[in-house]
């Protein structure tokens, strides 16, 4: 950049020359004042070491180029400031404590910087074109230094996590697989306590996203559920695939859940997001088994028509159990249930009796009150429906509460048609797509 006059450039030069004699004093002074000011970065040997060497760098970048009038675009990435923002990557140090730590750094270096100006005693109109290319400069400086470590913050960070996810999903594969496995070790790998209650989650997002949005959707759906079930420490989440993920919840000693608060959480997240859970379970091996039964129930999920958004392996264990085979449980449903498990509005309202009346104990005044039905209504339905099956309710009691509870959970996928077509109902189920 031109000047009208070559003393300005001569004077800064000088001064950055005098500054520059007090390298490792000025370097320690920004270095003090950013451990006051940044609290983030105290208290990690290797952190503070870092920092150190990158303000050292930065300082006497920055006075080299006052000093030879040096072009910001010749500059290249510094080692020492490089490797600062990979270690803030590395520790899961947000990004805005490196962008304060140039801003802060910037004005406690322009204040040493201001004091020789000062000391030298040049005339006003020389001091204040020093001052104006002072700051354009190393204000230039600054932007293009934080531009560039914020780049490479990013993208150590994906590199970091990508590879603490690899060795995270690798424990908790040998522990799934029932490796032996140190428990000690696996925890500090994991940052995740096995010795204690688990909750087990699987959540998928049917339609994959763009750009990794699904795994961040699915990573903040599982915290809000701790959040609000009160866990005492972060869950675990493994990601599976794009659309994918499991997940463990920390009760600690409890094993109480309020499904009806997890379920909140879901329905009020986003809309194509799906849940599903096993049951509270202790230790290693209620690890395993609790995944084991969120996938089953997941395989229930997915195979439904239409699908539930959150599902309770407890809830539908013998229907999940029956999954591996739909057009076995659909032919079964079919014998079961008879035209009665036709897919249509009439047989739909006479199952939803019949299911209220055997959840109740057949309990003809509890059917009618949870149905908001008259008596003599729900007697009407009972009875249409024994004879739409071609036997009574009490035949067969314990196939019949499995089948509607088939039925309740997986919707079309085990009904038939109306005007039958059962082979076009199974053809369809047999090929839909699984996670």
């Amino acid at each position: 950049m031109g000047r009208e006059s070559p003393e300005p450039a001569r004077e800064l030069s000088v001064s950055a020359a005098n500054v520059e004699s007090r390298l490792t004093e000025i370097s320690h002074d920004v270095w003090e004042h950013l451990l006051i000011e940044i609290p983030q970065v105290r208290g990690d040997d290797a952190i503070e070491r870092i920092l150190l060497a990158s303000v050292k760098e930065n300082v006497a970048t920055l006075l080299h180029i006052f000093e030879n009038d040096i072009p910001l675009e010749n500059l290249e990435g510094l080692a020492s400031a490089n490797e600062h923002a990979r270690r803030l990557a590395q520790r899961d140090i947000a990004v805005s404590a490196l962008i304060r730590a140039y801003r802060i750094g910037h004005w406690r270096f322009l204040q040493w910087c201001l004091d020789e100006l000062a000391r030298r005693g040049a005339d006003d109109v020389v001091s204040a074109d020093v001052n104006r290319r002072m700051l354009e400069v190393s204000f230039g400086y600054i932007d293009s230094i934080t531009e560039h470590v914020i780049e490479v913050y990013h993208l150590e960070q994906e590199r970091w996590l990508l590879a603490q996810t690899a060795k995270r999903n690798a424990r908790v594969r040998d522990i799934l697989a029932g490796k032996e496995v140190d428990l000690d070790s696996a925890e500090a790998a994991l940052g995740y306590r096995l010795r204690q209650n688990h909750l087990g989650l699987a959540a998928w997002l049917p339609a994959l996203t763009r750009d990794g949005a699904g795994l961040a959707r699915l990573d903040r759906l599982i915290h809000e559920i701790a959040k609000e079930l009160d866990c005492p420490a972060r869950p675990l989440f493994v990601p599976r695939d794009e659309g994918l993920a499991w997940a463990w919840l920390p009760f600690g000693s409890h094993s109480e859940v309020s499904w009806e608060r997890l379920a909140g959480v879901v329905e009020s997240g986003a809309s194509s997001v799906q849940v599903c859970a096993g049951s509270v379970q202790r230790g290693i091996e209620g690890f395993r088994s609790t995944n084991r039964e969120a996938l089953r129930a997941q395989e229930l999920a997915t195979a439904a028509s239409p699908g539930h958004r959150f599902t309770v392996y407890s809830q539908v264990a013998p229907v999940a159990l029956m999954c591996k085979n739909l057009p076995d449980l659909r032919t079964w449903v079919g014998g079961i249930l008879g035209p009665l498990a036709v897919d249509d509005e009439q047989c739909a309202r006479l199952r939803e009796t019949l299911h209220d009346f055997l959840t109740t104990g057949g309990n003809y005044t509890a059917t009618a009150s949870r149905e908001i039905l008259h008596k003599n209504t729900v007697h009407y339905r009972i009875r249409k429906a024994e004879k739409i099956m071609g036997h009574s309710v009490q035949a067969g009691r314990t196939d019949l509460e499995v089948a509607l509870l088939a039925v309740k959970y997986l919707g079309s996928t085990v009904m038939q048609p109306p005007g039958g077509g059962t082979e076009v109902r199974q053809r369809s189920g047999s090929t839909r797509r699984r996670h």
